[in-house]
């Protein structure tokens, strides 16, 4: 898994795997999830993160394990 911000569209991308994109759905305004050929989510795009959250210090992120 790899997770990717891109300051100049305010966007980020987190990349599950390394399939190629075959179809991509805006699920909700900001969030775009990516499936593969099989319909298996491969990645996730989440635009205008500082607009959306001003708040966020995108050089400290944690993964919790569930």
């Amino acid at each position: 898994m790899k997770l990717a911000y891109d300051s100049q569209t305010d966007a980020a991308y987190v990349k599950l795997c390394d399939a190629e994109v075959a179809d991509s759905e805006e699920v909700r305004p900001g969030l775009v999830v990516d499936y593969d050929a099989q319909d298996r989510v491969i990645g996730i795009e989440i635009l205008h993160v500082r607009k959306e959250r001003p708040d966020i210090d995108l050089n400290q992120l944690v993964l919790e394990q569930v």
